[in-house]
């Protein structure tokens, strides 16, 4: 037979699209030929797949060869092919019997000794391969990422040569249950972080709001005032992953080609960038497009501390991902989607200098240089937030006179816990992630507190936007009372959260 045929697959964005490896020999001058929108690593596979062959003993067809990647107009990149070319080529020469590939999905990267070297972006191919019913073969260096999803029809290979002995010779490869078992890989908790800090119980209690139904907080205020501290203590207070969220996460790390360890897989990511990072940095991109800080933080927390040091335009491209839950990026031959369900905390100084509104120190800022330093802040923005919450610096007799306020972290962590349990079984989602045709069903509110939010939105001047992020706040404070229906306390509280006295109108 001259020709064969090899399942694999390619990466766009986190979707793990099937790939046809064909090979065509044909009689004719000696030749190498790979086609289907090839990028520079893959032609380069020529070199790999020749040697990988001849130093393991096999035969190299001294013939026309013609390898198509199909379909021809998406783009291929990396060496995620060698193995499933090679393999083509000594199926379509008769070294191999072509029946056992057809149900398989072939990856991996050869060395020129024909050993199997790691490919990015696996589990999103293993999620498809189990999908679709097929078996995949995977290298050695992988065996993690099969362990992490758990598929029975993975098998790890180490070389070209191994994988040839065992459809010769039918001997055994290595599947999950012969790799790691899953008992060493168990899911460690977070470490737990205690929330010590002194006073500060208006700021304490919107981080468990904020934690308990998945909201967006800003934090504003002094240095040393325990910003930091209180976002230490929300990240340590959200509670672990669900299997299915934890897969998503994993997919998005080995797309962006980072390694995740087994044992913190289910904890949430929490991501930190600088505030010297760009637009592409934090929404993804580049010319082989890949994920991006808003993409690494999908399922867990964005933390943008010194927000109002972050360029505008780049604070400016959160405003859809945080609306839509996802980022798309263009390209002229295709478009990619990333993930990007994430929880924003942000902090900032309110002034240039840090100090305005602080007891202990004099703010040396003139009003234009503050109303300037605020405007980096957009009003689209700030409409996507939830919570904004003064953290005022303590007076020094404050911080003698009181001891560390130490909450009961066992206790705050089960009544979120039980709060995001409730907001599942209700709506399938967290209370943040409600949509418009959601809030009458979820979120009822009365005649008397619709004269309530009424005036609150044009005492605020509060948008459509802001009102309904209002009134899934009081869902979640209702929820954390226990409250099966939102009352007035409950919403006067969460529209105590907008009312943040710094430049009152900047937050409209």
């Amino acid at each position: 037979m001259s020709f064969a045929t090899i399942n694999s697959r390619a990466l766009l964005g986190v979707e793990a699209v099937e790939v046809k490896v064909e090979t065509h020999l044909s009689n004719g001058l000696p030749s190498f030929a790979i086609v289907g929108l090839p990028e520079k690593a893959v032609k380069e596979s020529k070199e790999r797949v020749r040697s990988a062959i001849i130093n393991s003993g096999l035969e190299f067809p001294d013939r026309r060869i013609t390898v198509n990647l199909a379909p021809a107009d998406m783009p291929k990149h990396g060496g995620r092919y060698d193995f499933a070319i090679a393999l083509s080529i000594l199926s379509a020469s008769g070294q191999l019997r072509s029946e056992p590939l057809q149900n398989s999905e072939i990856l991996g990267e050869l060395a020129l000794d024909g050993s199997m070297r790691r490919v990015h972006g696996a589990i999103p191919a293993l999620i498809a391969a189990q999908a679709a019913k097929r078996k995949i073969y995977l290298p050695a260096a992988n065996a993690n990422d099969l362990i992490l999803v758990g598929y029975e029809q993975g098998r790890c290979v180490e070389s070209l040569l191994q994988y040839v002995d065992h459809l010769v010779n039918t001997t055994a490869l290595r599947a999950v249950g012969d790799l790691l078992s899953r008992s060493t890989v168990a899911p460690k908790p977070p470490p737990r972080i205690p929330i010590l800090i002194q006073g500060q119980a208006v700021a304490k209690r919107a981080v468990e709001v904020a934690a308990a139904g998945g909201h967006n907080l800003l934090m504003i205020g002094p240095p040393g005032s325990g910003k930091t501290l209180l976002a230490n203590s929300l990240i340590g207070l959200l509670p672990q992953m669900s299997n299915g969220e934890a897969l998503e996460v994993a997919a998005i790390n080995s797309v962006a080609n980072l390694t995740l360890e087994a044992t913190a897989w289910r904890n949430r990511p929490i991501r930190t960038p600088h505030h010297s990072a760009t637009s592409v940095a934090l929404v993804g991109g580049g010319s082989k497009p890949s994920p991006g800080e808003i993409s690494l933080a999908h399922r867990g927390v964005l933390f943008l501390d010194e927000l109002t040091e972050f360029k505008a335009g780049v604070l400016d491209a959160l405003r859809e991902p945080l609306e839509s839950g996802e980022i798309t990026l263009s390209r002229a031959n295709y478009r990619l989607k990333f993930p990007a369900k994430f929880q924003l905390l942000a902090a900032m100084n309110p002034c240039p200098c840090g100090y305005a509104g602080d007891v202990r120190h004099e703010c040396r800022c003139p009003p234009a240089k503050i109303a300037r330093y605020l405007g980096k802040l957009s009003g689209p923005l700030l409409d996507r937030l939830d919570l904004f919450i003064e953290v005022p610096g303590l007076s020094p007799s404050e911080l003698l006179a009181q001891k560390p306020d130490s909450v009961d972290f066992d206790a705050a962590r089960a009544r979120i816990e039980n709060c995001r349990k409730l907001q599942f079984q209700r709506s399938g989602k967290l209370n943040s992630e409600l949509d418009t045709s959601e809030l009458e069903q979820y979120c009822l509110l009365g005649s008397g507190l619709r004269k309530v939010l009424a005036r609150a939105m044009e005492k605020l001047g509060m948008s459509a936007r802001a009102t309904h992020r209002v009134m899934k706040m009081a869902r979640t404070i209702a929820d954390l009372q226990g409250n099966h229906k939102i009352r007035e306390n409950d919403l006067l509280e969460a529209i105590g959260y907008r009312k943040c006295q710094l430049n009152r109108s900047l937050l409209r």
